[in-house]
């Protein structure tokens, strides 16, 4: 997106280059990564950066609400759902954005959806720093995938003080469903190394009263103090063959880092209640009083469903008509994705993750990290992309 950096950095581009760059990701955990890692990052310009931060600040004016709660009440599909112990503030919340041009060309974010859940924390801070070690010499020394003067170090202490604290490392455990089988996997290794916590399938979590615990190599139990979770509920309730001692709606005496509840409530059943330049309009279906009439302006999403599943991109009145349960959908203004990355064929658009993080010590949450996606498809999945290069996973680096 800076014409004079994109043209150094594809003019210095190999195969050679990007084969080693992914060799050396794939080796730093003796892992293979199971998505595609795009061959660039993309460079964020001063004027786009700052209007990311505007409307970062925008979305969390609603978010910070004293009565977001109960704004967000119905965001729970069923009252099962609901997690005790519920804590004032998500831990983590991601805003992903579409990167389009206004009426005058200029760039533009606009919010494509919202998830109060973890992200890549500790993969994104892997990339970037293998994108410096193979293409630095096109990467400028003065950007940076934060924001505010935060460093390399500054990122991860801040990611042990609110993960880990002053707990033991092995009391604290990150959860999932076969972590191993997971397409994040490489994530999972990278915060293990980075934090000394342990990655533990939930069909390993035994739970004695509201103790829970697990076995350590040697068979003793380790009580568990507090969960990173990493398990995204759609497929919890889809893995009805899982044998577990555990269930979230229990009672522990553990601590969330990352309250499960946050999943539902920051989600695309927040995009409603959002208003300004940097978000579509957005509704529920179930309380919109008319159908537009240009619904070719219009995406179909069901509310409860992960990476893109059920998405409709060419929405009709047949197919709004036919939705029994419409409680469970939203119809939202679609966003015009720019092809503004010039590659060696055709340029790609992008969707940049702003991944945000509520600081326990200044109670304030902060945007501290990135993840970019690449894509030349209709939308940014994988299954639009097949075949495509220049596409995929990615990272932004801030101009300075």
């Amino acid at each position: 997106m800076i014409k004079t950096i994109r043209d150094a950095y594809n003019a210095n581009f190999s195969e050679e280059k990007y084969q080693s760059f992914l060799d050396d990701i794939d080796t730093s955990f003796n892992f293979k990564v199971k998505f595609k890692i795009a061959e660039t990052p993309v460079f964020i310009p001063k004027g786009l950066k700052q209007k990311l931060v505007d409307a970062c600040n925008d979305i969390m004016s609603v978010i910070d609400k004293p009565n977001f709660k109960e704004l967000t009440d119905g965001a729970f599909f069923d009252a099962n759902t609901i997690v005790p112990n519920e804590d004032e503030h998500s831990k983590f919340i991601q805003l992903d954005f579409g990167i389009c041009k206004d009426e005058n060309g200029e760039l533009t974010p606009k919010l494509i959806e919202l998830q109060g859940f973890p992200s890549l924390y500790f993969f994104q801070e892997l990339i970037g720093s293998k994108y410096r070690e193979h293409f630095g010499d096109t990467i400028p020394s003065d950007f940076s995938q934060h924001l505010n003067g935060m460093t390399t170090n500054d990122y991860i202490n801040l990611l042990k003080q609110e993960i880990v604290g002053d707990t033991d490392p092995k009391q604290v455990i990150l959860l999932e469903i076969e972590p191993e089988q997971q397409a994040t996997a490489i994530d999972f290794y990278a915060t293990a190394a980075k934090l000394g916590i342990k990655v533990l399938c939930i069909t390993d979590l035994k739970k004695r009263g509201k103790t829970l615990f697990y076995l350590d190599k040697d068979g003793g139990e380790v009580e568990v103090l507090k969960i990173y979770n990493r398990i995204i509920f759609d497929e919890l309730h889809q893995r009805t063959d899982l044998k577990t001692e555990f269930s979230f709606q229990d009672e522990i005496d553990a601590e969330w880092i990352g309250h499960p509840n946050w999943f539902y409530r920051i989600s695309k059943y927040t995009m409603p209640l959002l208003k300004g330049d940097y978000v579509p309009k957005s509704y529920y279906l179930d309380t919109l009083e008319q159908i537009p009439t240009d619904l070719e302006n219009y995406v179909l999403k069901p509310l409860y469903s992960f990476a893109g599943a059920g998405v409709q991109i060419h929405v009709t009145r047949d197919m709004i008509d036919a939705i029994s349960n419409k409680s469970n959908y939203l119809l939202q203004e679609k966003v015009a994705y720019a092809p503004v990355i010039e590659t060696m064929d055709v340029p790609a658009k992008c969707e940049i993750r702003m991944m945000m993080l509520h600081n326990s010590k200044t109670n304030k949450t902060e945007i501290v990290s990135n993840l970019m996606r690449l894509s030349k498809g209709e939308m940014v999945g994988v299954k639009y992309n097949k075949d495509k290069t220049w596409v995929g996973g990615s990272t932004g680096f801030f101009e300075g």
